[in-house]
């Protein structure tokens, strides 16, 4: 079990090297391919095929979606915030969102793009599953001339199971297809790289903060969110043990001071970059300033209104942050 935790840990933190994301994937695919793929050689090639090269590809990016922090940050509390706002508000906050989700896709598609590249590398879903598709669309390409469309059906469904077929070229209809597999594999891989290449170039061109400053920057994230669960474990340790002894020894408990609500909203919001201000998290703002912005919402001449513009400006899902700051909200969570 505290293998398995380990592996969940790695995959949802940010700052892991998502090479090694698609390493492990890599790695699953192999296992997979080996030790539970079994072609049927029927007319259920092709549906069987596409299931093994795609549905894992698609549970990898629902499980990419889940590990990210950002999903729940972004999620958690969303209808309850859109119900108070004005409707142009809310059209606001639905771009944001949708603009917040497309910048956590493109973190969670690493490694359902990466199953599928090694799977069509390796050949053998995609030789299963275009033995099985309807070979009128294929039959000069995989069969020539020499076979009938009813023949070559029957045989192109036993090409991928060994000594099923004695047709003299299946070799060679199967070298095609795991070559067209290959080349399709390596035109994924090629778009991966270039298009991460081109999305960092073009963050690290648009970005506000020095080369030096941004290295500290992502030190300062990974100490802060470290020392945060280290906290927050702790704190909520003995805020039990207090419970508990005085549940126990039927005793008034000792004062705890404990984040309110309000604070626990306050440090949950997204981080909005300012270039006025020198905050390096959501968490430094709060002790810096948002504190004493906390206390003065609570005065009774402090209206409804501002705590709902409030909310539009701070609460929700910032898109206009420098893309090379997206590992503020990316930290490792527990779900």
């Amino acid at each position: 079990m505290d293998k398995f935790k380990t592996v969940l840990s790695i995959a949802a933190n940010k700052q892991t090297n998502l090479g090694l994301v698609a390493l492990l994937t890599a790695a699953g695919e192999q296992i997979f391919s080996t030790a539970v793929f079994r072609c049927p050689c029927n007319d259920w090639n092709f549906f069987y095929g596409m299931v093994f090269l795609l549905v894992p590809a698609l549970a990898l990016l629902v499980l990419g979606y889940i590990l990210s922090k950002k999903t729940w940050k972004l999620f958690t509390g969303l209808c309850v915030h859109k119900s108070k706002l004005s409707k142009l508000c809310r059209v606001k906050t639905c771009i944001a969102v949708m603009i917040m989700f497309l910048q956590i896709t493109t973190t969670a598609v690493v490694a359902p793009f990466s199953w599928i590249a090694v799977a069509l590398l390796n050949g053998n879903y995609f030789e299963c599953a275009f033995t099985g598709v309807n070979v009128t669309v294929f039959k000069d390409h995989l069969c020539g001339s020499t076979l009938s469309q009813s023949k070559c059906q029957d045989e192109l469904y036993k090409f991928p199971c060994p000594g099923k077929s004695t047709v003299p070229y299946k070799d060679d209809v199967l070298a095609t297809l795991r070559a067209e597999s290959q080349i399709a594999g390596w035109l994924v891989i090629a778009s991966i790289i270039v298009s991460n290449l081109i999305l960092t170039c073009v963050a690290r061109c648009k970005s506000p903060i020095s080369y030096l400053q941004l290295k500290f920057w992502r030190a300062y994230a990974q100490e802060e969110n470290a020392l945060l669960e280290s906290y927050s474990a702790k704190h909520a340790k003995e805020l039990a043990e207090r419970n508990l002894k005085s549940f126990f020894q039927q005793t008034p408990p000792a004062p705890i001071i404990s984040p309110s609500n309000q604070d626990w909203r306050q440090i949950s919001r997204f981080y909005r970059f300012n270039p006025n201000d020198h905050y390096y998290s959501i968490m430094h703002q709060y002790v810096e300033c948002d504190k004493r912005e906390a206390d003065n919402r609570h005065s009774p001449d402090h209206g409804m209104g501002s705590i709902i513009l409030h909310s539009i400006q701070s609460d929700g899902p910032s898109p206009d942050n420098p893309a090379v700051l997206s590992f503020l909200d990316e930290a490792k969570m527990p779900l």
